[in-house]
């Protein structure tokens, strides 16, 4: 779940203020992260045309339970839901609802987080039912390496911007190499992430590198880059949660826990090893 919005008050760039994460703790971060990636999983094998974003989230919470962790999405500051179900032009914190039944062409971002023992995992995939358009997969496609790029520039000794950097300058790369703008969402980022879901610090998806606390081993945050086939610019919506796209264009969102050590970026969410 993304950081911003709602999130916005949390303070920036505090180091003293960091979590600082034993390897036995970033290896009980990495269990939460697995109950999140086979929830994601079990998530991308049932989204198909005709199946509601309620069955989603009825099929998130009881995966999430069975693991013997606890949904951290739900009743977080209200929110009613085990998962995030963003269609379309929804870009974040999409309310789940019987009444959002997908189809053939629908594009969906899941994100989805889980506490085991004390510790969260934070995830989110781009699904799409059926074929996708081709500009529907390209934007998927810039959306994840943005991560990657990101992911990839989290080691010990960076400061957190050049995250941000990292990601902004492989959306233009992507825009370039297909031949169209991406919008980056800017009001909403990444966020550090360990014995609470949003912690020091907010990770911008855009900037100046060289910028904000350096990177240690031991630190733990959720890389989540969100681009649009169009506008940056967002609207929330009466339900005080979901935001979408000013203009209606479509959205990506992707997302994983990364740890850093000394060995390089630790994927605390991706497929078992």
């Amino acid at each position: 779940m993304s950081g911003g919005g709602l999130f916005s008050g949390l303070a920036k760039w505090r180091g003293r203020m960091i979590e600082i994460k034993s390897p036995a703790e970033l290896d009980a971060m990495r269990a939460a992260g697995l109950v999140v990636h086979r929830t994601l999983s079990a998530l991308a094998e049932a989204a198909k045309a005709g199946v509601s974003t309620q069955d989603l989230d009825e099929l998130a919470e009881q995966t999430i339970r069975d693991a013997g962790a606890i949904p951290s999405f739900k009743g977080y500051h209200g929110f009613p839901a085990s998962i995030c179900a963003s269609v379309n032009d929804q870009i974040v914190h999409g309310i789940p609802s019987r009444d959002q039944v997908l189809a053939t062409g629908d594009l969906i971002s899941i994100d989805c987080g889980a506490i085991l023992d004390g510790w969260h995992g934070d995830s989110a995939v781009t699904l799409f039912i059926g074929d996708p358009s081709p500009e529907d997969a390209q934007l998927s496609e810039a959306t994840r390496d943005a991560m990657l790029a990101g992911i990839a520039a989290a080691v010990p000794g960076a400061r957190l911007t050049d995250i941000s950097h990292a990601i902004e300058q492989s959306a233009i790369a992507s825009s370039a190499a297909h031949g169209r703008e991406y919008g980056i969402v800017r009001e909403y980022g990444g966020h550090g992430i360990g014995t609470a879901m949003h912690m020091d610090p907010f990770l911008p998806n855009h900037g100046k590198p060289g910028k904000g606390p350096r990177l240690r081993t031991g630190m733990a945050i959720a890389i989540e880059p969100m681009l649009t086939l169009g506008t940056e610019e967002t609207v929330e919506l009466e339900d005080g949660w979901t935001v979408v796209t000013a203009d209606g264009s479509r959205a990506a969102h992707w997302e994983h826990s990364v740890a850093i050590t000394d060995d390089g970026p630790r994927v605390l969410t991706a497929p078992e090893d």
